[in-house]
């Protein structure tokens, strides 16, 4: 019997990127390309005429752009797009977009020539779409449901401070977290999102427009103020050490940790030596297992864990992790998250 091919519907408005991405794919003995668009207009039709089940498309292109299509696609034809994106200021805005619109996740164009330098990165790729297809289709159109109530705070200072973990969907949850916390919220939050650098300066602009918190990434040397949120930046690992009784960020470029930088695990690890009981980890949607050890060391030092419970993750791995091992002491939807943030602290 023979096995399922991966159906692919490749959008892109250079015909150069066209061949190269249909030459690497189609090498893949599990996959097939179904369709091959020039512009938006064209992968709409292309989605709903051949079904596909993943979409590489490409961000900016004439006609309608990645974004514009990609909200087509998803109201009519829902799929797994994994954008192509440039490395530029605006290419990862429109990136961050686009995750949070419902794609699973993306790739970025090499600078340069792109036909030498693509086929370095075609292995990132064919892994990217090997991995979308565990997720379920309907978690990434599932629209939140609830209703963004007020939450409200007696002014404190807590001595606690939260860490949330996240990957594939990251966006889309961290959009449900942090927006709804008060601003007088009184402990620092540490964002780690996995995400290459470039990426994570606009997942933090853009927090911070639409989030009552001041939502920045981190650099070295911030010292960590209660209502404000720091986002570890891409390729960083994101660590904490004490001095003049403040804690303070360091970053540091050290081995990839479950095959990632920033790793939540790495941050968990050292926050916890230091917060001790007073640490609140978060693990959201996102493959694999990071998050767990991480979850382990605050569970030993009696801290408090949350994870986000499958109903609105993306990809239910790292959380499914942590609650499988019995490090979690609330599981849900990332709607509930603030509301549980809020009464713990």
């Amino acid at each position: 019997m023979e096995e399922k091919k991966i159906r692919i519907l490749i959008v892109d408005d250079s015909a150069f990127m066209r061949m190269v991405l249909k030459d690497v794919l189609e090498k893949e003995k599990d996959m097939q390309i179904v369709g091959i668009a020039k512009d938006g207009m064209e992968a709409i039709e292309l989605a709903i005429k051949t079904k596909p089940d993943i979409i590489t498309l490409d961000v900016e292109m004439p006609k309608l752009n990645g974004i514009e299509a990609l909200k087509e696609i998803m109201k009519r034809a829902p799929t797994r797009v994994i954008m192509v994106s440039s490395l530029t200021e605006e290419g990862a805005d429109i990136t961050i977009t686009a995750l949070e619109l419902g794609a699973v996740d993306f790739i970025t164009k090499p600078a340069g020539s792109i036909s030498m330098n693509f086929r370095k990165i075609a292995g990132d790729l064919i892994q990217k779409i090997r991995a979308a297809m565990q997720v379920d289709v309907k978690s990434l159109v599932r629209k939140a449901t609830y209703t963004s109530k007020k939450l409200n705070l007696k002014s404190l200072v807590s001595s606690k401070i939260v860490v949330i973990g996240s990957s594939t969907g990251g966006p889309k949850s961290l959009d449900l977290v942090i927006p709804p916390l008060p601003e007088n919220y009184p402990a620092p939050i540490i964002i780690v999102q996995h995400m290459p650098a470039g990426f994570t300066k606009s997942l933090a602009q853009r927090l911070n427009k639409i989030s009552n918190l001041y939502v920045k990434e981190a650099e070295e040397g911030d010292v960590l103020e209660p209502g404000k949120v720091y986002i570890a930046p891409g390729d960083y690992h994101l660590g904490i050490k004490q001095h003049d009784k403040k804690s303070v960020v360091y970053l540091e470029k050290s081995e990839k940790i479950n095959n990632v930088r920033p790793a939540v695990d790495f941050t968990l690890d050292k926050v916890a030596e230091i917060y001790k009981d007073k640490t609140i980890a978060v693990i959201l949607t996102g493959m694999g297992k990071d998050g767990t050890k991480g979850a382990f060391k605050v569970k030993y030092y009696k801290g408090i864990v949350i994870a986000e419970s499958k109903e609105t993750c993306v990809v239910y791995g790292m959380p499914k992790s942590v609650v499988e091992e019995g490090y979690a002491d609330f599981e849900l939807p990332a709607y509930k998250i603030p509301e549980k943030l809020v009464e713990i602290v």
